[in-house]
């Protein structure tokens, strides 16, 4: 790409990269939407996804660190209060630990994340260090899958209602949230990239960005099928891998 895209094209640019790639393809989420895993998979997809949602705030701590843009730091700080909350109990990651908890998980195992997949702790890392370590306009743009997840949410709802007896309403009450707060920030995060993508560099840079999360998010989904699901090997160490079960 060597000619500078309206904003307009660049976003339908992006909208197509999230269509192609994002993580709701996934066979992994086909099986969990569809009611096709059993307990124990879904206990090990809620554990391993504890590492990403404690991941996230790191994450954004790191961009606004980065950033002397005052707007940029007001408006971007609102995720970590929807992630951390303004008090113990509140929060995204707090809401995570009830579906964990009510999925049977002991809550130390899950917050002490030494339990998860190796390959689920080295892409979450590996996304705190894109943003560190990349232009703030592609750490910015790195969240743009934002813009698919309402999606998702809702057909992850819907689908493990439907079919899992042990799943409930409560259980389920991270991804409420969620369907507010993701389109709120998604739009920010895409306004900004629009205004500030201004060269076909930089436009290259932020499809790459969005390209490199979705990555992030199907790496975690191609270890929990290859654990779980087949060839079902569990790295040891990870778990489930010395047979016992909550």
């Amino acid at each position: 790409m060597t000619v500078l895209m309206s904003a307009d094209e660049l976003e339908a640019a992006l909208r197509d990269l999230g269509a192609a790639r994002y993580h709701n393809r996934h066979p992994f989420h086909q099986l969990l939407h569809g009611g096709r895993l059993n307990r124990r998979q879904v206990q090990a997809w809620a554990l391993n996804r504890y590492c990403y949602q404690a991941y996230i705030p790191i994450k954004d701590a790191t961009l606004i660190a980065r950033t002397d843009d005052t707007d940029l730091r007001r408006l971007w700080r609102q995720r970590l209060v929807d992630h951390d909350g303004n008090q113990p109990g509140e929060g995204g990651i707090a809401r995570w630990l009830s579906l964990t908890d009510g999925l049977g998980l002991d809550r130390g195992t899950v917050i002490g994340m030494r339990q998860a997949l190796p390959a689920t702790r080295f892409a979450v890392q590996a996304y705190v260090d894109f943003v560190r370590e990349r232009s703030l306009l592609e750490a910015v743009a790195s969240s743009l899958t934002e813009l698919f997840s309402p999606g998702i949410i809702t057909e992850r709802i819907s689908g493990m209602l439907a079919h899992y007896d042990f799943i409930t309403p409560t259980t389920l009450a991270y991804f409420n949230a969620r369907l507010d707060q993701a389109p709120r920030d998604a739009d920010f995060a895409l306004d900004y990239v629009r205004q500030h993508a201004c060269t076909p560099d930089q436009q290259r840079a932020v499809i790459a960005a969005l390209g490199f999360k979705c990555d992030v998010l199907w790496a975690q989904l191609d270890a929990l099928h290859h654990a779980y699901v087949d060839p079902g090997l569990i790295p040891p160490g990870a778990f489930g891998h010395d047979g016992v079960w909550p």
